[in-house]
């Protein structure tokens, strides 16, 4: 559920005729931290913490900042660009890092890192993995609702809010370009 619509010529992709604006919302507004410490419950056959709960934590973390950036509630719409970087142990202070890096219209990109640290020692953290979300703003009856723009206050959050924009342009020509072929598949006679 990203925003598909194109704006008209001379309007904002945010400010459609008849729509008042939303006061756009500062990244730090939303920015958060999750920390949690990885215990024997956490982990897979190999003895390391298991990647799914790594990622429900990612998702977790993402979706407090969406939630606070959109003033309600948010759901995920996709998790793309999961990395993981290193494994992580029973014993680590694991903490999730997430921030908007961009909104459209009723969605917002959320990058999130991954950082471990053993917690009984005062060795900085490492990051071990990195993801972004993209979640999308629901009203009381599950239907979309527009978010405020989000505003960059550093260099960084700038080049978070570019690359989100080539991300969010790659997800739409991939999605259209799968339509396509689907469509055409079907045109031949071909089931899925």
């Amino acid at each position: 559920m990203t925003d598909q619509a194109t704006a008209p010529e001379g309007t904002s992709e945010r400010s459609q005729p008849g729509t008042p604006e939303i006061p756009g919302k500062p990244t730090s507004a939303s920015r958060t931290t999750l920390s949690h410490i990885m215990t024997q419950a956490d982990t897979n056959l190999l003895g390391t913490v298991h990647g799914g709960v790594i990622m429900k934590l990612v998702d977790d973390a993402a979706g407090a900042v969406a939630g606070r950036h959109s003033g309600g509630p948010a759901v995920t719409a996709s998790m793309d660009e999961m990395a993981f970087l290193e494994p992580v142990r029973v014993g680590d202070l694991v903490h999730v890092k997430a921030q908007v890096n961009w909104t459209g219209r009723t969605s917002m990109e959320v990058g999130v890192r991954v950082l471990a640290e053993r917690w009984n020692e005062s060795t900085p953290a490492t990051q071990v993995g990195s993801a972004y979300l993209v979640f999308a703003a629901v009203d009381a009856d599950g239907k979309p609702r527009r978010v405020p723009p989000v505003l960059p206050e550093t260099e960084k959050d700038e080049r978070r809010y570019q690359e989100a924009q080539i991300r969010r342009t790659h997800r739409l020509a991939r999605r259209r370009a799968i339509m396509e072929l689907r469509e055409k598949r079907a045109a031949e006679g071909f089931e899925d």
